[in-house]
């Protein structure tokens, strides 16, 4: 087990254990506060009425375990490229059938640069994954089997990278042989779990839950910036960094639907750090378009890809060709 990285990510959370459990307190009480104004005022007719009445609308609960699933993701591939070891087995337990994370091996990282951003990382993304199931409690999904080896042809990195045009048929892309592929790997997560939390954002009902979302989602914004902005200065050297990116941008492009909206590192001949609208504003992905994108498959369908049994919990198939959620 990787008792060192858990050690020093509790550690980090001691000083913020009073918050934490404030956070817990206030968020009971503005979920019941919220239930019953919303039993007592909203009425056939009303805005929200629609939405209340509808089974099919995902919970709190529902987006919180999705999020879950992306962070086991990230948590396990950082870990993983700076440890050579996954998490640890108590923060992998929940509802759902619990699965391993498989393939991963340390970086013999070059640049100390990259290696300490990559730790750094790490630490957040396992601090997201105990969050997560802090706020989530006994209700909170277990790891499903994740895929991420780097040496198996056919595995989902691989996969990932063929698609994009990086290697050919029956060759394997690793994410942990170097500095470029380690930063190449992350690329691919980063931008997708921004994107995820921008999308769910408007599902979410309860406020504090929200302002939760919105700082884990502020994390995953700086993590993807600090991705994009050290692969772009690794492409004025190594030019191959910034043609790969692109590439990857394309191809998560053409998995999750119609629209036209992930960017490369260079847009128009220039570059482009924090890939925005025209409003200057972070486009979202829905929930089927977040799995489109890690089932690396187009359609509709519930498992593939990282996760080849699929995630667990109620939002667990993918959007189809029209990137619907």
């Amino acid at each position: 087990m990787n008792e060192a990285l858990v050690m020093e990510a509790l550690d980090r959370r001691v000083v913020r254990r009073e918050s934490r459990r404030d956070f817990f307190r206030v968020a009971g009480v503005v979920a019941a506060g919220a239930a019953g104004a919303m039993a007592l005022n909203v009425g056939e007719g009303h805005p929200f009425s629609a939405a209340l009445a509808d089974p099919t609308m995902p919970t709190d609960e529902d987006i919180l375990n999705f999020a879950l699933n992306l962070e086991y993701l990230e948590a396990q591939f950082y870990s993983y490229a700076t440890t050579g070891e996954g998490l640890p087995g108590n923060l992998l337990t929940g509802t759902g059938n619990r699965g391993s994370a498989r393939g991963g091996h340390q970086v013999p990282f070059s640049d100390p640069v990259v290696a300490a951003y990559a730790k750094e990382i790490a630490r957040d993304e396992m601090e997201h994954v105990v969050f997560l199931r802090s706020a989530l409690g006994s209700a909170a999904v277990a790891q499903p089997i994740i895929d991420i080896d780097g040496t198996n042809p056919n595995g989902s990195f691989s996969t990932a990278a063929r698609a994009a045009g990086l290697v050919g048929p029956h060759v394997a892309f690793d994410p942990y042989a170097n500095d470029i592929n380690f930063l190449l790997g992350a690329f691919i997560f980063e931008d997708v779990g921004v994107t995820a939390y921008k999308g769910a954002a408007p599902l979410i009902s309860n406020k504090t839950y929200l302002s939760a979302a919105a700082g884990i989602l502020a994390a995953e914004a700086y993590h993807a910036s600090l991705v994009r902005t050290t692969l772009y200065a690794k492409g004025q050297i190594m030019p191959i960094a910034i043609s790969s990116a692109n590439a990857i941008s394309n191809a998560r492009d053409a998995l999750d639907g119609p629209t036209d909206d992930d960017q490369g590192l260079v847009l128009q001949g220039q570059a482009n750090i924090v890939p925005l609208d025209r409003n200057g504003i972070a486009f979202g992905r829905t929930t089927g378009q977040v799995l489109n994108i890690v089932y690396l498959n187009p359609n509709a369908v519930t498992s593939g890809g990282f996760f080849p049994s699929g995630v667990n919990g109620t939002l667990h198939t993918s959007g189809g060709t029209s990137g619907g959620g």
